[in-house]
């Protein structure tokens, strides 16, 4: 087998044959789809005329092929594994295909395949070539009409984009429905569902007038878990037009939920798609955290129908255009419905631990990378949440206002088109009068920068000095980084009197809060006119996407702990005052010594517990410790022994030290009322339950007994989750088992929370968790075909810091032999699992090798293009 080839984004050419109207008839078999395909096909004005045609195509069984109602013969076009190639052809025509596939063997679920009985598609990225014959990349852009014939009783609905306009019985008990879609777009939003599904409606009134239907298609018994995903629906259709102005555009909007699904969810025009968990919710089967996510994801995939449908990526290169943008938006919307301040904090948190990693690893990339093996393993952290920061700066710079004038100019003047990012940011700069070349190098440059930062007070005239370094780090298949254009939001706040010291800048009045342009190597900014020593406030509301150094002492950062006024800074003073206290524990731990805990953390904490504080939410993360994940960051070598007894260390000392006022912050945080998943709420149970982690820390009598009893009360996911999740940890055997049991048997039946019983059992730090997941794969409710299962079982395990990096390897060898299993059926996800092996290089010498000789076991195997690329990078 020959090794793959790159696909490089200086390659690009326009399409040479454009399709304009595409028509296709689905006559719907488990083991053999009929697909017929009408093509209205154009030459493109640039194209040669000698060009021949080419259509991708993969996994087909092609029945017939013919060019303006004329069969072809076999020696008048070629058929490969890649697609179908016919030399001569005339400017314009209509060709016919017919293609068979099998959904129900397609294990891959890309194309169309079978779920659960159900048929569905995923079309992105490059799936649609494995339903037909077709230019299958997102720069063609056709009208479509589409018409589904399926068995009466066993596919009762039968669901395709836009808008239904014929509809019929036929002979033998089948039925059909044909629809239109009359907004031209790429082969990638392409979608059909058939299957025996209800439905909940709803309707929507837009903003100039028009009434269109809502429609939430799921199986029977999940048709009451959909009223949060309607209601969030709503709130992102209204928020989309008084925030940007967008209105939707068809009859209709349909979402269905899937149990098989690659993805969270797929925007398709009119018709998304969206995995069980995405949608599906309930008091008694979610957690706050599943319920603020489908409402995340809800808006996100609404969103996508201006920012990647009406105007879409002119290539795959370009996917953080509707990406990166949208993600924005969603977090935004987020924002403004819940707590932003909370919602800053997650989104940063996530970011940090998971996005820099990815840039520090073998796998890095720029924000729009210059080449790629398999387009599915570019679905990254980087392009999605780095390039949502690369925007959120964007706003930054040119202002709220420009922001808004930028974004209309931007989906009036390209829609209906696939355009690029300096198209977006073109926009930007023209509504802005900016000029944005620099600040382009954001989405050209892998790798996290760092800014060093230094600040001196002159007492004497009255003025503050701050100095402000940036540099890159070199990442593999890349040059020497040039200067970035870094937004630095910051403020001064006075040591003496704790407020924001007024800002004056070259002269000028700035407020309370600024933003400084930090565009060189390095550059100094003098404020005068500084009436005391103040504390500086840096990267405030995490302006950009960078790491800061500066000298913060343990004293500063309880001072900007207590007086910051941006809440987003509060909080990362309690992280970076942990962080001290966790690295000095790690230095002890490798070197022998007796650890000691930092008393200035705990005297840090102490008032927090006995605040007033109206954000109960915001408490609660500034109270919770960085993860074993974030710490290891942090780290030039991951040390996984040393990092897990440190960050066990000071969760039993603050636990000891605190016990009281934790106790009293859970007392006081229950609550009978009816559950509501509402900002105050999710505050609420969230401060208690960190309340009750500190306890169970220390298996205090008391906290086990309100831990048993959280779990029996039942009120809710949350808590039972919760509740269920110390228990299990716990190293009690009479606290963990029975709990586990009694979950599994209760819940049985419900594949989502079965997720869950899976996850919180694989993520405990008790040494057994190795034979624990072995025989959770043998267990009914699990199965490698399923996505889902495999992220909650094989993913959880893999982030489980302490077990899954054993020093005998047997961690690393169980995810090796299943991404080898994995990827003779599901590629994408086989890639995905890989990722902890990936990052192999930041480990001892011990468990580098053992990583290492995973990874190479893996790479002598025939691979799929998704797991050789992610082993080669590895590896190289």
């Amino acid at each position: 087998m020959s090794e793959p080839q790159p696909v490089y984004s200086s390659d690009y050419q326009p399409p040479a044959y454009r399709v304009t109207h595409t028509e296709l008839t689905f006559d719907l078999d488990p083991a053999s789809t009929r697909v017929d395909a009408r093509l209205t096909v154009e030459r493109h004005p640039e194209a040669r005329p000698d060009a021949p045609l080419f259509l991708h195509g993969e996994q087909l069984e092609l029945q017939s092929v013919a060019l303006d109602g004329q069969t072809l013969a076999d020696d008048a076009y070629r058929h490969d594994e890649q697609g179908l190639t016919i030399a001569d052809v005339p400017a314009s025509f209509t060709l016919d295909t017919r293609v068979r596939v099998a959904p129900r063997d397609n294990t891959a679920l890309e194309g169309l395949y079978q779920s659960s009985g159900m048929y569905c598609t995923q079309c992105e990225a490059e799936g649609f070539r494995r339903i037909t014959f077709y230019p299958d990349r997102p720069d063609v852009m056709a009208v479509f009409r589409v018409t589904v014939i399926g068995d009466a009783e066993r596919e009762p609905v039968l669901l395709a984009n836009g808008n239904p306009v014929e509809r019929g019985e036929l002979d033998g008990g089948r039925h059909f429905v044909t629809w239109e879609d009359p907004h031209p777009k790429p082969s990638y939003l392409f979608a059909l569902v058939a299957g025996d599904l209800e439905c909940v409606e709803d309707r929507f009134t837009t903003m100039s007038g028009r009434d269109v239907t809502l429609q939430i298609w799921v199986e029977e018994d999940n048709l009451g878990k959909t009223d949060h995903a309607m209601a969030s629906l709503k709130r992102a259709m209204r928020w989309d037009e008084d925030t940007y102005g967008r209105e939707y555009d068809l009859d209709r909007f349909m979402i269905v939920a899937v149990n098989d699904f690659n993805m969270g969810a797929m925007e398709n025009k009119g018709l998304n798609i969206f995995n069980s968990a995405a949608v599906l919710t309930h008091p008694d089967t979610a957690t706050d955290a599943a319920f603020q996510q489908v409402e995340g994801i809800v808006a996100h995939e609404y969103f996508h129908n201006w920012s990647g449908n009406r105007v879409t990526c002119r290539d795959w290169f370009q996917l953080s255009l509707k990406e990166g943008f949208t993600v924005f938006r969603d977090q935004s919307f987020s924002a403004d419905i819940n707590s932003a301040p909370v919602k800053r904090i997650q989104d940063v948190g996530f970011f940090r631990t998971a996005q820099f990693a990815e840039d520090a690893g073998p796998t890095a990339h720029p924000v729009r990378p210059e080449s790629y093996l398999e387009i599915t393993n570019f679905y990254t952290l980087t392009v999605y949440e780095k390039g949502a920061e690369v925007v959120r700066m964007l706003k930054n710079l040119v202002g709220e206002d420009a922001f808004r004038r930028g974004s209309d100019l931007y989906f009036a003047r390209f829609d209906g088109q696939a355009v690029t990012i300096e198209d977006f940011v073109g926009c930007m700069a023209e509504v802005s009068g900016q000029n944005l070349d620099q600040f382009m190098r954001w989405y050209q440059q892998a790798g996290t920068p760092e800014i060093d930062a230094h600040g001196e007070y002159d007492y004497v005239n009255g003025e503050y000095r701050l100095t402000l370094r940036q540099r890159t780090p070199v990442t593999a298949g890349q040059q020497a980084p040039e200067p970035l254009h870094v937004p630095v939001r910051m403020g001064l706040i006075g040591t003496r009197s704790g407020h924001d010291l007024t800002l004056t800048l070259d002269g000028e009045k700035c407020g309370r809060d600024t933003v400084l342009h930090l565009r060189d190597d390095e550059q100094t900014f003098v404020f005068t006119d500084v009436s005391e020593a103040p504390t500086p406030s840096l990267l405030r509301h995490f302006s950009a996407p960078v790491k800061l150094n500066f000298p913060y002492s343990r004293e500063d950062l309880a001072f900007l702990l207590t007086h910051d006024s941006d809440g987003f800074n509060r909080w990362e003073a309690s992280q970076r005052l942990a962080m001290l206290a966790l690295n000095d524990l790690i230095a002890a731990h490798r070197n022998g010594v007796e650890k000691v805990m930092d008393n200035r953390l705990v005297e840090a904490y102490r008032p927090l517990l006995t605040s007033r504080s109206d954000d109960k939410a915001v408490l609660a993360e500034m109270l919770r410790l960085p993860s074993e994940a974030c710490i290891a960051e942090s780290q030039p070598l991951v040390d996984v022994d040393a990092i897990h007894a440190a960050r066990e260390f000071v969760r039993q000392s603050l636990a000891l030290a605190l016990r009281d006022d934790f106790m009293a912050v859970y007392e006081a945080n229950r609550s009978d009322a009816e559950y509501a998943p509402t900002p105050a709420q999710i505050g609420q149970r969230s401060l208690k339950n960190v309340a009750l982690g500190y306890l169970m820390a220390i298996e205090d009598e008391a906290g086990i007994e309100h831990c048993r009893a959280q779990f029996k009360a039942g009120q809710n996911m949350t808590d039972v989750r919760q509740a269920l999740t110390l228990l299990a940890h716990s190293s009690r055997d009479d606290l963990s088992e029975p709990a586990i049991r009694a979950f599994g048997e209760q819940w049985a039946d419900d594949p989502l929370v079965m997720d869950q019983w899976f996850s919180l059992q694989v993520s405990s730090p008790q040494e057994d968790v190795l034979e624990r997941v072995k025989q959770l794969m043998t267990h009914p409710a699990f199965s490698l075909k399923n996505p889902n299962k495999v992220r909650a079982l094989l993913g959880t395990f893999a982030h489980n810091r302490v077990n899954f990096h054993r020093l005998d390897g047997a961690g690393y060898a169980l995810l090796a032999d299943a991404v080898i299993e994995l990827d003779g059926l599901n590629p994408e996800i086989a890639a995905g699992l890989m990722t902890p092996l990936t990052r192999w290089r930041r480990f001892d010498d011990t468990r580098q090798a053992l990583m290492q000789a995973e990874l190479e076991r893996i790479k002598d195997r025939p691979l799929s293009t998704n797991v050789f690329e992610m082993a080669d990078k590895a590896l190289g």
